[in-house]
C-alpha cells in the first residue's frame, strides 16, 4: 500500500540509513530537514493580501512521534493550561484593552493570596487583584482583561479562582466541549479555591440542588425530645434546622407526625423573647406543603373520625393549629390571609363536628376563632379596599377608631403605637395626657403606667410633630419654594433638603444606609461639638409631604463624613417593608428630632409589656405607702456578717448578729461610717426600699460600695442554688457605671458582669459581656443547639453581607470622586458615549499621574480647562476653598462625643464570637476597596495629593490648584440636581455642554449606575436584616448563659431599658440604682423585673434632675421629676449624708443653706493650702460683656467670659499647678468651641474643659466657673434651676473662681442669696487680685484678660535678674516658676569662636555650637571661575556653582541648567519642526534629534468617502491611515418622531431611545427602534355615556363624547373639559387669560371646551383639536403624493401626541403604520435570526485560530451575537469584525511561526494598532472605515510576506545578499500615509523580483541539501508532494495516494485515494524536479525527462 510520510517518519527513516549515505552525511540531512518549511508549520505565507484560508479542521490530529512536534504539544497544552489556572501571564504577554490604548496581561494571575472583587463595567470590566473579601487559592480574571456589557445580562466569563483549572473539562484542542463550552463562555460566576468548577454560583447551587438527598429530615423521636424542651430552644431549633423544613415539605404525613409537628409549634411559639426567630419560623411554615396541604386534610378529615379515642385528643389539637394560624397570620398578614381563611373555615366545622359528638369545646378556643375571624374580616377588607400590601404592615391589624371624643381618655395606652401616625401630623387636636402625680398616691397601677407611657410618648412624639406642622406651614406660607424653607430655623426640628440613600452597609445590628444630604444650608455647623445627627436620634423621611413617612435613627456618625452631607441610618422594621416599595432614587425630606429615640422606644415597650400584676413594690410606687418593710427574703432568725467591711481592727471581734435587732447593730466606729452614713448603711440593709441622698463630697459612693459589699458577703441570705438571681447595679453614666464596679471588683474578684456602654476601665475590661462571650471556653460550653443555629444562620449572613458589600463598594465609589467612563458607558446614550469618545481637536490628556480618562477632560478636570477655570472661579468663594492652618488645640471632649458614649451600646448582643476578626476584616475591606477605588475612579478624592508631572506644553497643576478643584469636585458631587432625560434626550454633542450641564449629566449618569446597583442588591438585603434578626435571638439566648451564673451585673439605664426582657429572664433580686435622682421615673420603672425583692434608691435630687425634651411636659407635667425625688416628697423613708469630704469651708457655704438646709464640713477639708498667686480661694468676677447667641441650636457663649478664664488658667500655670489640677467649667455647650480656640495644646494640654451636666460626681482641685449669660433682656437660662447651680458650685476642692454677670442673675433669688453671702465675705468684685510671689507688694487687678499682661509670666513685670551658669542673665521679667532656673534655656547669641578666620557662633547661647564654620563666604570656583557664596568650611571644588549655564548645546540654544550641573539632554525651546508627515508645527527643540515626534495637529481635511471633510488632525487620522468618523450631524426626523442623532449615515439606523409609547396598562420598555408590544389589555376608554369593547391596541370602537365634564375642580368652578377624558388643570374663571388666548380662533367661546394633552400639558379648544386630529384620516393622497407616516403633534409646541385616551384610534393606526416600518428598518425577525446564526456558525469556524490569538476581541463578538435585539446594522458590524478579526489572527500566526524576533515585534505592533481602531467605540464600518481598514490589512499582509521571506534568507544564509531590496520594500510598506492600490502593486512586484532573484520561495534549502535528501530517499520523481499551504510531504511505494492524512503542520488533508491526489494537494516539482504524480509508467517516463540531478 503507498503510505504517505510525514516530517516524522521521513526523519526517523533518515536516522536509519546505513547504505545510500554515511553516518555523517545522514545527520547533517536530519539538520537540514529541520529547516525544511514543515519544520514550524508555517503555511504559505504568500496568499497575497488575504491572510491564508480559513482554518475549519477540528478532526483528530495524528500523533507526533519524535522531534519537535510533542515537544510543542505539551508546550501548548501547558498554555492552556496555564490559561485556565491564571499562573502567570497565560499564552501571550499582551493584550489590548479596549479603550485607551493600555496593555493588559491576557490572563492575569493572582498578586496575593486571594481574590478580589469582580467590577464590572459596560464594555469593561476589570478583574481585581490582590486580598478580596473572599480569599480562595490563588486569583485570575479568566480570559483576563475587560468585559462586555453583556456581563451584567448573565454572558461573559466567569472568574477562575481555583487552585486547579477548568481545563478538565476541556476537549483534546483545549476548547471547552458541549454544554461546559457555553457554560463557560456564559459566565458561571466566580471560580474560588478547591480543585475546579464555580465554588460560589456552581459548587453552592449544586449542593442546593442536590441538598434533597443530603440533608436529614428531622425525626419524629428528634420532635419527641424538643418538645419536653424550653420553649426558645424548641423555637430556634427549628427555624435553623433545614431539616424541619426538609420535614414540612413531606406528604403524605402521619396522623401522629402531624399532632406532633403541630404541639411542637405551639411550644415554640410561646417563646416571646425570640422575635426574629419565630417571624423566620412563621415564613417557613407558610410557605410550605404542610401548611398549604397537609393541615387542609388533616383539619378537614376531623369532621369524618370515626375513632372516638383519636376524636378525644382533636379538642388540644385545634389549640395549637388555631395558636400556628394566628402566628403566622399577624406576621405575613398579606400573604397568608387566603390559606389561613380556609384552614379557619375547616377548623370551625370540626369544632362544630366535635361538640355535636359530644366533645368539650372551651369557650375560650371558641372566643380565638371569633376574633381570628374577625381579623380575617378586617384583613379581607383591606385587601378589596387596596390598602393591604404588606406583610409587615402592622397598621393592617390595628382596628379602626370611632367618632368618641372620650375614647382616646379611656383608649389602653398598650394599642397606641410607639411611632408618630401620619393622622398626628395632620391634626391641631393634641393627644390626651395626664400629669405626673407627685402630691399624693395613684389610685391604680394601670392608671400608673398609662400616665408615665403617654407623658414620655409625647415627649418624644411633640417635637416632631409640632416642627413637621411648622415646616408644613412655612411650605404653604412662601408658596411652596424650598429656597425660602432652607434658611429658616425651626425650634423642635431640624431639616435636611435632598436626601438620598446612597449606599447600603451591612452592621453587626443589621442592614444600615449612608444617606446623602444638601450640606450647602449648613455650611455654619461645627459637626464636632454638634447634637445634630448624633447616635440614636430619630429621623422622619418624606418625599410627599408627610402624607406619608420613614422612620430611622443615626446608627454611626463621622464629623468628617457630615461636613460632606453623609450619614449612616437604620430604619425601623416598618419602614423597611415600606422603603422597598420606593424608588431607588427617590429624593426625601428629611426632619431630626432631638430626643434620643432608641432610649424612649426601649422604656415605651417596656412600659407595654409590664403588666399590672408583675410591677414589684407597687405599694411604695403606685400606693405611696410610707412603712416600708424588710426584705422579703429575710425573716426574724437571719444574721448578717458584717466582718469583712469592718476597719481591721475590729474585724476579729465582730460576728454575725441579727440586723432587724436595733440593738444588735456594731457601732458606727467600728465600721468607719459617720453617723449619717451608718443610718444610710443601715436603711438599706433592712427596708425593701431604700432612698439614700448623697448631696456632693459625702461620699454617698462609699456608702454604696459598703452597702453593696454587705450584701454580696450575706448573699445566701437573697441568693440560693436551685434558683440563683445576681445583684444588678445600674447608673445612669458609664462613668459612674465604672467607678462603682471597680469599688465592687475591690472585694469581688470573680462574678461580675458588665453590659452596655462604652468602658474606659481596664480594669473591668475582662469582665465585659462581650469578651466573656468570646472566651473560647464559653464557647465550648454551649448548649448545641445554640452553636448549631448560631453556625447555620451565620453562615447566611456571611453570604448575603458578601453580596451587598460587593455593591455597596462600588456605590461608594461613586461619591468619592470621578468615575471612569468605561463604567458608565452603559447607562451612556450610544450617540452620546460617540460623541464623548470624538475629542475636539484642541483636547489631550493631563491628569494628575492618573490613568488618561475621557470623564476628567470632558468634565475640565485636565489640563485645556485649568487656566480658564481659574479665572471662573478667581471671585467666586475663595474663603470657602481656603483652608486655615491652625495651631494645634487642646482635646476637649466635645458634648457630642460625651452623649453618643452614653448612647452606644456595645456587647455580646450585636457582636458575635467572630469579632476578634473584625479588624483583621476591617484591613482586608480597605485594601479592597482601594484597589476598587483604583479601578473605577479617574480622580479620587479621598487619595492624598502627589507632584504633578510636566506635560510637553509646559503645563503643571500647583497644588493650590489640585484642592480647589478636588472642593469644587467635592461641591459638584455633592449637588442632587441633575440633568432630566428630556433635556439629555436633546443634546446633540456632550463636548458642547458647559460646565454646569456636564456636571448635570454627569450626575444622570452615575444616579442610573446607582439605581441599578441598589436594585440589585434589594434582595440581599431583606434576606441579611432576616439572619441579622435571628443571630440576634441566637446570641441573646448565648448572652443569658453567662447573665445567669453571674454574681453581679451591670448596667446603664438606657442598657437596662434596652435589654430589659433578658433581665425578666435572669430575675435579680437586689437592686441598686446609683445616680437614681438623674432617672426619669418610667426609666426606673423597666429595670425592675417581678423577681425585685430589694431596691436601693442612691442620688441626689437637689443636684441634676432627669431632663425631659418638652419643656412644658417637665414643668406642668412633672415629668422631669424622677422616682427617688417624687418618694422623697411623699414622705417615704430616707436618709441625707451630711458630712461633706471635698470642699473647703468657704466654698461649702456657697450650699449651705441656701441649697441644703445643713452639711457639716469633715475635719480633712480644713488643711487645704492656699492658691498661690491670688490672695483670695473663692472670687466671682463681676462683668456685663453681652453673650452671643450660637447659630447651631439654641446654645450660647460669651468671648469676654472665655478670654478671662483662660488667661486665670494660663496665670494658674504658671504658678506651678500642674495642668491636671485645673478644671474649666461652663454651663453652655457654645462656650466650650470658644475656649477651645484659646487654649493650644503646647500650653494647657492637660486641662480638663467641661459642660457642668457633664460633670456630676467628679472634682478638681482649682475649678473655673464661666456662666457665660449676659444680656439686655435678663434671661439666665437655666442658671435659674437650682440642681444646675449646685452642681457647678461644688465641684471644686480647694479653689472656685466664677465670672458671670451678677446683675441679671441677682433676678434669681438663690443666686441673690449667694451673691449676699460672698460680699459679706469680700469674695466678689469687678476685679480679681494678683500677688507675686516674688515681690509680694505688688498686686494687679485684672478685671479683663488684657489685665494679665502685667503678670505675663505669672508674677510682675520686674526684670528677673538672675545670673545664669553661661554667665547671662535671664532675660525674663520675673516668674515665680523654675526659681532656680534648672529649666531654663537662655535665648541670647553665643559668643563661641568657631574658626581660625575669627568667626563666631551663630546660633543661641543653650544650643550646642556647629564643629564646622556655616558663615558663607566668596570663593571662586576653581572649575569655572565664578564667584559663589560658599560656607566657611567646604571646599570650592566641592560646590555646585549655581550660575546660569553659557554653553550652547548641539542645536546652538543655550542649555538652562547651572553652571554646576550636567547640560540637559532635552532642548525645551519651541522651534518649527518638520514632522514626517510633511507638516510643520511648534515644538519643543530636542525633537529633532530624535525618532520620536510629537502627534501632528494640522487638520486632516480629505473629503471622506460620504462627502464631508475629515473633522480629525493629521495625528489624530494617524497621518491619513485611519481617519476620523464624520461628525457631520444627520437631523432626520425618523419615523418615532425622534430626530436621528447618528453622525453622518446614510441609512439612519433604529431610534436607540427610551421608548416613549405607553398606554393606561403599561409602558414600552425596548429602545424606541425595536418594536414593541402590543397591550391586548381591554381599552379604558369609558364614560357614562358609552365605553369601547376593543382591546387598548386596536382602533376605538365608539366616538368621543361631546357632553360637558360634571365635576368639580379644587378651586370650586366646574371642570372646563368634556366627559370621559381627563379634567384640565386650568379653570375658565381662575386661569382666564390662559384659558381664553387665542389660538384656533373658538377659545373665547362661552360654551367651549377644552382637552389638555398629556404629553405636553397644553390645553385645546375641542372641536378645534377634533378637526385637527381628523384630517387625513379619511382622505386619500393626491395622485404622486407621498403621505408621512408619523404621529400627530401638538398644534403649539409639535411635542407628538401618544397618550390621549379621546383620540386613542388615530393613534393607534399611525402606531401600527409605525410599527410596520419599524419590522422593514429592523429587517424581519426571521432573517434577522437566519443571519445571526450564519454569524454564529461563521464565529465557530474561525474560533480555534481566534481563539488563541484574539480571544478576548474575538469573544466580545460572540458575546454580542447572544443579545436579545439585534438589527440588521448590528449583523453588518458583526459580520465585519468577525471578517476582520479572523484574518488578523491567521497574520498573528504567521508572525509567531514564519517571523525573526526583531520582525514580529515590529508587525506585532502594528497589528496592535489595527486592532485599536478595529476596537474603536466610534467604529460602525462606514464606507470610510472600511476602505481605511482594507488598505491597512492589506499592508499588513505584504508586511507578513516580507518578514516570511526575511525568515527563509536567515536560514539560507542570504540575509546580507538581499538586504538592498529588502530596505526598499520595508520603505514603501512604512510610508507614513495611506497604502494606496500604487503603493501595493510596487510591493508585489517587488517581492516577485526578490523571489525570482533569490529564490526564497522555494525549499527554504540550498540545492546541495535538496539533492542530498532525495538521494537519501532512493525515491523516483513524482513520489514528493506539497499539502495547499507548502508543506512537503512523500508517497512511497508507486506514489499513487491510497489514504487520507493530517498535514502535522497546518492540519489540512494531504494524500487521497484510488491513486488519485486530493485536487487541493500538488506535486513538489521543486524538490526532485516532477511534473506529475508517480503512480503509473507512462507518467514516470515522462518524469524522468526532466530530472535535475
Amino acid at each position: 500500500m503507498c503510505c504517505v510520510w510525514t516530517k516524522a517518519d521521513i526523519l526517523l527513516r533518515l536516522q536509519g540509513t546505513e547504505s545510500t549515505c554515511e553516518q555523517s552525511s545522514a545527520a547533517t540531512i536530519c539538520k537540514t530537514m529541520e529547516r525544511l518549511p514543515w519544520r514550524t508549520g508555517r503555511r504559505g505565507p504568500f496568499n497575497d493580501t488575504d491572510a491564508g484560508q480559513n482554518v475549519n479542521g477540528r478532526g483528530e490530529r495524528w500523533r507526533r512521534r519524535g522531534g519537535e512536534h510533542g515537544d510543542r504539544d505539551r508546550d501548548q497544552e501547558g498554555r492552556r493550561r496555564a490559561r485556565s489556572r491564571g499562573g502567570g501571564q497565560g499564552e501571550r504577554e499582551e493584550m489590548w484593552n479596549e479603550r485607551g490604548g493600555g496593555m493588559r496581561g491576557r490572563g492575569r494571575g493572582g498578586r496575593g493570596a486571594g481574590a478580589g472583587i469582580l467590577v464590572e463595567a459596560g464594555g469593561a470590566g476589570e478583574g481585581l487583584r490582590g486580598r478580596g473579601i473572599r480569599r480562595g487559592g490563588g486569583a485570575d480574571i479568566w480570559r483576563g482583561g475587560e468585559r462586555d456589557a453583556d456581563r451584567h445580562r448573565g454572558g461573559g466569563w466567569g472568574e477562575n479562582r481555583g487552585g486547579h483549572a477548568e481545563w478538565q473539562r476541556q476537549g483534546r484542542n483545549g476548547v471547552l466541549g458541549g454544554a461546559d463550552r457555553e457554560r463557560g463562555r456564559m459566565g458561571m460566576g466566580e471560580r474560588r479555591g478547591g480543585l475546579s468548577g464555580d465554588r460560589r454560583a456552581g459548587m453552592r447551587d449544586e449542593k442546593r440542588e442536590g441538598s434533597g438527598s443530603r440533608v436529614h429530615i428531622l425525626s419524629y423521636k428528634t420532635l419527641e425530645e424538643l418538645s419536653e424542651e424550653d420553649p426558645s430552644v424548641v423555637a430556634i431549633t427549628l427555624s435553623s434546622n433545614p431539616g424541619f423544613q426538609a420535614l414540612l415539605c413531606e406528604t403524605p404525613m402521619r396522623q401522629d407526625l402531624v399532632q406532633l409537628i403541630c404541639l411542637v409549634l405551639n411550644k415554640a411559639f410561646t417563646s416571646r423573647t425570640d422575635r426574629g426567630t419565630l417571624q423566620h419560623l412563621a415564613g417557613i411554615i407558610k410557605d410550605s406543603k404542610f401548611f398549604q396541604n397537609t393541615l387542609v386534610v388533616y383539619v378537614g378529615g376531623m369532621v369524618s373520625e370515626p375513632n372516638p379515642k383519636r376524636r378525644a385528643l382533636y379538642p388540644q389539637q385545634l389549640e395549637n393549629i388555631l395558636t400556628i394560624l394566628s402566628e403566622v397570620l399577624n406576621v405575613f398578614p398579606a400573604s397568608s390571609v387566603k390559606a389561613v381563611s380556609i384552614l379557619l373555615t375547616l377548623l370551625q366545622a370540626s369544632i362544630n363536628s366535635l361538640r355535636a359528638s359530644g366533645e368539650d369545646i372551651q369557650p375560650q378556643m371558641e372566643e380565638n376563632v371569633e376574633n381570628l375571624k374577625g381579623l380575617i374580616e378586617h384583613l379581607e377588607g383591606r385587601s378589596r379596599e387596596g390598602t393591604l400590601r404588606s406583610d409587615r404592615d402592622t397598621y393592617v391589624l390595628l382596628p379602626t377608631r370611632g367618632n368618641d371624643p372620650d375614647e382616646e381618655e379611656h383608649q389602653d395606652f398598650r394599642t397606641i403605637p410607639l411611632y408618630p401616625t401620619p393622622e398626628e401630623f395632620h391634626q391641631e387636636q393634641r393627644p390626651f395626657l395626664r400629669p405626673n402625680i407627685t402630691s399624693q398616691r395613684y389610685t391604680n397601677t394601670h392608671l400608673y403606667l398609662d400616665t408615665h407611657f403617654r407623658l414620655l410618648r409625647e415627649d418624644f412624639v411633640r417635637p416632631l410633630r409640632e416642627g413637621i406642622q411648622q415646616l408644613l406651614q412655612s411650605q404653604m406660607d412662601m408658596g411652596r419654594t424650598d429656597n425660602p424653607v432652607k434658611t429658616k430655623r425651626f425650634d423642635d426640628i431640624r431639616v435636611y433638603f435632598d436626601t438620598q440613600l446612597v449606599v447600603p452597609k451591612c452592621t453587626h445590628t443589621g442592614l444600615a444606609y449612608i444617606v446623602q444630604f444638601d450640606s450647602q444650608p449648613l455650611k455654619f455647623v461645627r459637626w464636632q461639638n454638634s447634637k445634630r445627627l448624633l447616635f440614636g436620634s430619630l429621623v422622619c423621611l418624606s418625599y410627599d409631604n408627610f402624607e406619608s413617612f420613614l422612620f430611622a435613627t443615626v446608627s454611626d456618625r463621622d464629623p468628617t463624613d457630615l461636613q460632606k452631607g453623609q450619614v449612616t441610618i437604620t430604619f425601623t422594621e416598618e419602614s423597611r417593608i415600606k422603603l422597598a416599595r420606593i424608588q431607588t432614587d427617590q429624593l426625601f425630606l428629611m426632619v431630626e428630632t432631638t430626643a434620643y429615640f432608641e432610649a424612649y422606644r426601649y422604656v415605651l415597650e417596656g412600659l407595654k409589656e409590664q403588666t399590672e400584676e408583675n410591677l414589684p413594690f407597687q405599694r411604695y410606687i403606685v400606693e405611696c405607702s410610707t412603712d416600708v418593710e424588710p426584705p422579703s427574703y429575710l425573716n426574724g432568725s437571719d444574721t448578717y456578717d458584717l466582718s469583712p467591711i469592718a476597719e481591721p481592727l475590729h474585724k476579729v471581734n465582730m460576728g454575725p448578729f441579727n440586723c432587724l435587732d436595733q440593738g444588735a447593730w456594731p457601732t458606727m466606729e467600728e465600721l468607719g461610717l459617720d453617723e449619717s452614713q451608718m443610718k444610710a448603711f443601715q436603711l438599706a440593709l433592712t427596708k425593701e426600699l431604700a432612698i439614700v441622698q448623697g448631696p456632693p463630697g459625702t461620699g454617698k459612693t462609699y456608702v454604696g460600695l459598703k452597702i453593696a459589699r454587705a450584701l454580696l458577703t450575706n448573699k445566701d441570705l437573697w441568693n440560693n442554688d436551685e434558683f440563683p438571681a445576681p445583684m444588678l447595679v445600674v447608673c445612669y453614666t458609664n462613668h459612674a457605671l465604672d467607678q462603682f464596679l471597680e469599688g465592687i471588683h475591690t472585694f469581688l474578684k470573680n462574678g461580675i458582669v458588665r453590659v452596655g456602654g462604652r468602658s474606659n476601665s481596664e480594669i473591668l475590661k475582662q469582665f465585659n459581656l462581650r469578651e466573656l462571650t468570646h472566651s473560647r471556653l464559653f464557647r465550648h460550653s454551649l448548649p448545641s443547639h445554640l452553636r448549631s443555629a448560631y453556625n447555620q444562620i451565620h453562615k447566611e449572613l456571611s453570604e448575603k453581607a458578601w453580596e451587598i458589600q460587593s455593591q455597596s463598594m462600588k456605590l461608594e465609589c461613586s461619591l468619592k470622586g470621578v468615575m471612569r467612563e468605561s463604567f458608565l458607558q452603559r447607562f451612556i446614550s450610544d450617540g452620546h458615549w460617540d460623541s464623548l469618545n470624538s475629542l475636539p481637536i484642541d483636547v489631550f490628556f493631563v491628569a494628575w499621574n492618573e490613568k488618561p480618562s475621557l470623564m476628567m477632560e470632558w468634565l475640565g478636570l485636565g489640563s485645556t480647562v485649568v487656566h480658564q477655570r481659574e479665572t471662573e472661579n478667581a471671585n467666586a468663594n475663595e474663603a470657602e476653598e481656603e483652608m486655615e492652618l491652625e495651631e494645634d488645640l487642646i482635646e476637649i471632649a466635645e458634648e457630642a462625643d460625651l452623649i453618643q458614649e452614653e448612647r452606644m451600646i456595645e456587647d455580646g448582643w450585636t457582636i458575635g464570637p467572630g469579632a476578634g476578626r473584625d479588624d483583621k476584616k476591617k484591613r482586608e475591606m480597605e485594601e479592597t476597596a482601594r484597589e476598587v477605588e483604583e479601578l473605577m475612579l479617574a480622580m479620587n478624592l479621598d487619595k492624598a495629593d502627589i507632584q504633578a508631572e510636566q506635560n510637553e506644553e509646559g503645563w503643571q497643576m500647583q497644588r493650590d490648584q489640585r484642592r480647589k478643584m478636588k472642593n469644587r469636585i467635592r461641591k459638584e458631587l455633592g449637588k442632587s440636581t441633575a440633568m432630566t432625560e428630556e433635556e439629555e434626550d436633546s443634546i446633540y454633542d456632550v463636548w458642547s455642554l458647559s460646565l454646569g450641564d456636564r456636571w448635570r449629566l454627569y450626575r444622570l449618569w452615575v444616579t442610573r449606575y446607582r439605581v441599578e446597583l441598589r436594585t440589585k442588591a434589594l434582595v440581599s438585603e431583606q434576606a441579611y436584616q432576616n439572619a441579622v434578626d435571628r443571630l440576634a435571638d441566637v446570641k441573646r439566648r448565648e448572652n443569658l448563659q453567662i447573665l445567669k451564673r453571674a454574681t453581679v451585673i451591670g448596667m446603664t439605664t438606657t442598657g437596662a431599658a434596652k435589654f430589659r426582657e433578658a433581665l425578666q429572664e435572669v430575675c435579680p433580686r437586689v437592686v441598686i440604682v446609683e445616680e437614681a435622682a438623674e432617672v426619669l421615673e418610667a426609666h426606673t420603672i423597666t429595670t425592675l423585673s417581678r423577681a425585685c425583692q430589694h431596691l436601693i434608691l442612691i442620688g441626689d435630687h437637689q443636684q441634676l434632675r432627669p431632663s425631659a425634651t418638652v419643656y412644658e411636659l417637665a414643668k406642668n407635667f412633672n415629668l422631669e421629676m424622677s422616682m427617688f425625688e417624687r418618694l422623697v416628697k411623699m414622705g417615704l423613708p430616707y436618709v441625707r449624708l451630711n458630712y461633706q469630704h471635698r470642699m473647703r469651708p468657704d466654698i461649702a457655704c456657697l450650699l449651705t443653706p441656701h441649697i441644703y438646709s445643713e452639711l457639716e464640713n469633715h475635719p480633712s477639708v480644713l488643711e487645704y493650702e492656699n492658691i498661690m498667686g491670688l490672695n483670695t480661694n473663692l472670687f466671682f468676677v463681676e462683668h456685663n460683656h453681652p453673650e452671643e447667641e450660637i447659630r447651631d441650636g439654641k446654645s450660647h457663649q460669651n468671648s469676654h467670659e472665655a478670654n478671662f478664664v483662660v488667661a486665670l488658667c494660663r496665670y494658674l500655670l504658671l504658678q506651678g499647678y500642674k495642668p491636671e489640677q485645673i478644671t474649666i467649667l461652663t454651663t453652655y455647650t457654645g462656650q466650650l468651641h470658644c475656649l477651645r480656640k484659646l487654649m493650644p495644646a503646647t500650653n494647657f494640654s492637660g486641662v480638663k474643659v467641661h459642660v457642668v451636666d457633664k460633670y456630676q460626681g467628679e472634682e478638681n482641685d482649682i475649678v473655673l466657673l464661666s456662666l457665660v449669660r449676659s444680656n439686655l433682656q435678663g434671661k439666665v437660662g437655666f442658671l435659674s434651676i437650682p440642681n444646675r447651680v449646685c452642681v457647678a458650685l461644688s465641684r471644686a476642692k480647694k479653689g472656685l473662681y466664677c465670672i458671670g454677670n451678677s446683675v441679671i442673675l441677682s433676678r434669681v433669688a438663690l443666686w441673690s442669696n449667694i451673691f449676699h453671702t460672698l460680699r459679706d465675705k469680700e469674695q466678689m468684685g469687678k476685679a480679681l487680685t494678683l500677688c507675686c510671689q516674688n515681690h509680694p507688694d505688688r498686686q494687679i487687678q485684672a478685671s479683663c484678660a488684657d489685665d494679665f499682661k502685667q503678670a505675663p509670666e505669672g508674677g510682675c513685670i520686674q526684670p528677673c535678674q538672675f545670673r545664669l551658669d553661661c554667665g547671662h542673665v535671664c532675660s525674663r521679667v520675673c516668674h515665680p516658676y523654675d526659681s532656680e532656673h534648672k529649666e531654663f534655656k537662655c535665648g541670647k547669641r553665643c559668643e563661641k569662636i568657631l574658626c581660625d578666620q575669627g568667626h563666631r557662633c551663630t546660633l543661641v547661647c543653650h544650643k550646642q555650637c556647629p564643629k564646622k564654620c556655616p558663615l558663607r563666604v566668596e570663593k571662586i570656583i576653581p572649575q569655572c571661575q565664578h564667584t559663589q557664596m560658599i560656607p566657611c568650611h567646604q571646599d570650592p571644588e566641592t560646590f555646585t556653582c549655581q550660575e546660569p549655564c553659557q554653553k550652547l548645546l548641539r542645536c546652538g540654544h543655550q542649555c538652562d541648567s547651572v553652571c554646576g550641573q550636567p547640560c540637559s539632554t532635552k532642548c525645551k525651546v519651541k522651534v518649527t519642526l518638520e514632522l514626517q508627515c510633511g507638516h510643520n508645527q511648534k515644538g519643543d527643540c530636542y525633537y529633532k534629534t530624535q525618532t520620536e515626534e510629537p502627534e501632528c495637529r494640522a487638520r486632516c481635511e480629505l473629503l471622506l468617502k460620504c462627502g464631508h471633510v475629515c473633522p480629525g488632525t493629521c495625528g489624530r487620522c494617524f497621518k491619513g491611515r485611519f481617519h476620523n468618523r464624520c461628525s457631520h450631524r444627520c437631523e432626520r426626523l425618523l419615523v418615532c418622531s425622534h430626530k436621528c442623532i447618528e453622525p453622518c449615515t446614510r441609512d439612519c439606523p433604529p431610534c436607540q431611545r427610551p421608548c416613549e409609547n405607553c398606554c393606561v396598562h403599561s409602558k414600552c420598555m425596548r429602545p424606541c427602534g425595536q418594536p414593541c408590544a402590543p397591550c391586548i389589555e381591554p381599552c379604558a376608554w369609558q364614560c357614562p355615556h358609552q365605553r369601547c369593547s376593543k382591546l387598548c391596541h386596536e382602533p376605538c370602537d365608539r366616538p368621543p363624547c361631546t357632553r360637558p365634564c360634571t365635576k368639580t375642580l379644587a378651586c370650586g368652578h366646574p371642570c372646563i373639559g368634556l366627559c370621559g377624558d381627563k379634567c384640565p388643570s386650568k379653570c375658565r374663571m381662575c386661569h382666564h387669560d390662559e384659558v381664553t388666548e387665542i389660538f384656533f380662533g373658538t377659545e373665547d367661546e362661552p360654551e367651549a371646551y377644552f382637552i389638555q394633552l398629556e404629553d405636553c400639558g397644553h390645553i385645546i379648544e375641542s372641536t378645534a383639536m377634533d378637526h385637527f386630529m381628523g384630517l387625513g384620516d379619511n382622505s386619500q393622497a393626491n395622485e404622486g403624493e407621498e403621505v408621512a407616516i408619523k404621529l400627530k403633534e401638538c398644534p403649539k409646541c409639535k411635542t407628538p401626541i401618544r397618550k390621549n385616551l379621546r383620540y386613542g384610534s388615530h393613534i393607534n393606526r399611525c402606531l401600527t403604520e409605525i410599527e410596520m416600518v419599524k419590522k422593514k428598518i429592523n429587517g424581519h425577525q426571521l432573517n434577522i435570526e437566519e443571519q445571526r446564526k450564519d454569524l454564529q456558525n461563521q464565529w465557530k469556524e474561525n474560533l480555534e485560530i481566534c481563539e488563541v490569538y484574539l480571544g478576548e476581541e474575538y469573544m466580545r463578538v460572540h458575546h454580542k451575537l447572544k443579545e436579545t435585539y439585534l438589527t440588521a446594522n448590528d449583523l453588518w458590524v458583526l459580520e465585519n469584525q468577525i471578517d476582520f478579526l479572523t484574518r488578523l489572527a491567521k497574520l498573528l500566526k504567521t508572525e509567531k511561526k514564519n517571523m525573526l524576533f526583531s520582525d514580529g515585534y515590529i508587525f506585532r505592533q502594528r497589528v496592535t494598532q489595527f486592532l485599536d481602531w478595529l476596537k474603536n467605540p466610534n467604529q460602525k464600518f462606514t464606507d470610510q472605515q472600511v476602505f481605511d481598514l482594507q488598505r491597512e490589512l492589506c499592508r499588513l499582509s505584504l508586511m507578513a510576506e516580507l518578514f516570511a521571506r526575511c525568515q527563509m534568507a536567515e536560514n539560507m544564509g542570504k540575509t546580507e545578499q538581499m538586504q538592498s531590496e529588502v530596505q526598499d520594500i520595508r520603505d514603501v510598506l512604512k510610508i507614513s500615509g495611506q497604502f494606496t492600490e500604487q503603493d501595493q502593486l510596487r510591493v508585489k512586484e517587488a517581492l516577485k523580483r526578490l523571489d525570482e532573484k533569490f529564490q526564497v520561495k522555494g525549499l527554504g534549502i540550498s540545492d546541495e541539501e535538496r539533492k542530498m535528501i532525495v538521494s537519501a530517499m532512493k525515491m523516483p520523481p513524482g513520489h514528493w508532494h506539497k499539502c495547499p499551504n507548502g508543506h512537503v510531504y512523500l508517497i512511497t511505494e508507486c506514489g499513487g495516494a491510497m489514504e487520507r492524512r493530517r498535514c502535522p503542520d497546518c492540519n489540512v488533508a494531504i494524500g487521497g485515494e484510488n491513486h488519485t491526489l486530493d485536487s487541493s494537494n500538488q506535486v513538489a516539482t521543486e524538490m526532485d524536479g516532477a511534473l506529475h504524480s508517480a503512480w503509473s509508467e507512462a507518467n514516470n517516463l515522462l518524469n524522468f525527462d526532466h530530472l535535475h540531478l
